[in-house]
């Protein structure tokens, strides 16, 4: 103090015998400044000093909190998932969604971000791994499929306070069924990812684009790692670097673009000795660094909320092929019932369609399966539209053409138009069924191309070749023998020519004797 009292004075004697003024104003400003400097000093002294244990825990780490309304979501969606695992029958596969549930919630209060490394299986992923934690956690050189399971160790990160879990994913894009395997293991370890690592030794092949590229589609954050960089001069490795930014634009920033040589080549001086150099991957890090301290928690939430929105729709879809299965046997059902009572009830075609094709009776247990509850005179009205739709594009001559062919080998000359008009039924009811099952899983929608578009989409795919043969098959077991077995030789042709089955009654009979011994029908002379 004794020293800085003195050099003011010798300042202000040197320049106040020229401009007193300004030697004024200098040593004016020399005081304001120490007294700024005092005050601060006593303020920040005043606050370590005052609560110590206060002082601490401020600055010690902050709870890490997963951004509400992502988490809301998320919590929104498991609980929906929980009321549709009710749904599902499949006691196996309830349980293993109920699992899956479960390792989502407990995620959403984890503070470790898993980052995945991802890539072929020559890329240096494992060396990769090394360099980053320090030691050795896998085999190095080795051959391609080397790391046949994930394999997750920990990684803390100097200054950062979250713990980071690293995954070592088998090598995609290997040959054998070994390498399919094992590349979809890796495929599954990389959605379930909050940040991965895709590690290329070269510029990106196509079949190492693609995998990236359907990643980033449904939202994983990439770093694209170029390894093994010592093996390419200076200028090489720039000019692969900028290709490679260029292959990813739009899916990766440019600053994602990282070069890393995690386990350099040997280098032999002229002496002979031999000297390993140290992994280059402090670019790798500091961005590593970088992204998880900027975006750790967004990081996170995002993948959480895309793991729930995907096991939701895992359960939807068990669902809907749950719901396709049980809407198949009534079909099934009704097609049957529908040739039978054509079969002993002569009618024209279009009648025919009107009274087994599509029935009221079909259309409301169908919708029953789907949660949508029909009278039957909704049901009525619905079957009268399609029935409609189907005679005005051409459908039901097709159908009645495509079965006539279809039997021209398997039937009695007397039986033709019989049989033809009973399975032409069938066949028409399958298309109607499957019109209806479209319309009632997209929510009672026939959807933009109406319900045109639907019957014809119904018709190609029933005209398949494969599925044909099957029907044929099934309809000649069901309708074709049993018809030829209780009339051969019993009626005159002419009787069957008119369109008349003078002894029909006791099929009838039968017929209508089944139809009461099953709980989906009753007496209702009219239904019946």
């Amino acid at each position: 103090m004794l020293w800085l009292v003195a050099a003011i004075y010798n300042l202000y004697t040197q320049i106040a015998w020229t401009s007193p003024l300004l030697a004024n104003l200098l040593v004016f400003l020399i005081i304001v400044v120490m007294i700024v400097l005092i005050c601060v000093f006593f303020y920040y002294y005043a606050g370590f000093n005052d609560n110590p244990s206060k002082r601490r825990k401020s600055s010690s780490r902050k709870s890490i909190r997963i951004p509400a309304e992502k988490s809301e979501a998320a919590s929104t969606n498991i609980l929906a998932v929980r009321k549709q695992l009710s749904q599902i029958e499949d006691k196996v596969a309830q349980t293993a969604l109920l699992n899956k549930s479960k390792e989502i919630e407990q995620n959403l209060i984890r503070k470790e971000l898993r980052v995945v490394v991802f890539g072929t299986g020559s890329a240096g992923k494992t060396s990769l791994v090394n360099a980053l934690i320090g030691e050795t956690v896998g085999e190095i050189n080795a051959t391609m499929g080397t790391t046949q399971v994930g394999q997750t160790y920990r990684l803390k990160l100097q200054g950062l306070s979250r713990e980071i879990l690293i995954t070592d994913t088998p090598g995609i894009l290997e040959a054998g069924e070994m390498g399919s395997e094992r590349q979809q293991l890796a495929a599954d370890l990389a959605t379930k990812a909050d940040l991965l690592l895709f590690v290329v030794d070269n510029d990106l092949l196509q079949s190492e684009y693609e995998p990236l590229r359907t990643l980033a589609e449904i939202g994983k954050r990439s770093i694209l790692v170029f390894n093994k960089t010592d093996v390419y001069t200076d200028e090489d490795k720039e000019e692969i670097l900028e290709i490679l930014r260029q292959r990813v634009r739009g899916i990766i920033s440019g600053e994602d673009v990282i070069p890393v040589a995690a386990n350099p080549q040997p280098v032999e001086f002229s002496a002979g000795e031999i000297i390993q150099p140290s992994p280059e991957i402090y670019p790798l890090i500091k961005r590593l660094a970088g992204v998880i301290r900027a975006e750790g928690d967004d990081l996170l939430a995002d993948n959480i909320l895309l793991q729930s929105q995907r096991l939701g729709e895992e359960a939807r879809q068990l669902i809907d092929k749950q719901q396709r299965k049980e809407a198949d046997k009534i079909i099934s059902r009704y097609q049957w019932v529908g040739a039978g009572v054509i079969a002993v009830t002569p009618l024209p075609v279009v009648d025919m369609l009107a009274a087994a094709a599509v029935n009221a009776q079909m259309v409301v247990e169908i919708g029953k399966v789907y949660g949508c509850e029909l009278n039957q005179e909704n049901g009525r009205d619905l079957a009268l539209s399609l029935g409609k739709t189907l005679v005005s594009l051409g459908v039901v001559k097709g159908a009645v053409d495509l079965i006539a062919k279809a039997l021209q080998f398997h039937i009695a000359t007397y039986a033709v138009g019989k049989v033809i008009q009973a399975v032409s039924a069938a066949y028409l009811t399958r298309i109607a069924g499957r019109s209806f099952i479209e319309y009632f899983s997209h929510d009672r929608d026939w959807g933009d191309g109406g319900i045109t578009e639907v019957v014809q989409r119904q018709f190609k795919l029933t005209r398949k070749d494969e599925f044909v043969k099957a029907f044929i098959q099934d309809a000649i077991a069901r309708v074709v023998e049993p018809l030829q077995e209780e009339y051969d030789g019993n009626l005159p042709v002419d009787d069957w020519d008119d369109g008349v089955m003078s002894d029909s009654s006791e099929v009838e009979d039968e017929w209508l004797d089944w139809l009461e011994t099953h709980d989906s029908y009753d007496d209702d002379d009219e239904w019946k």
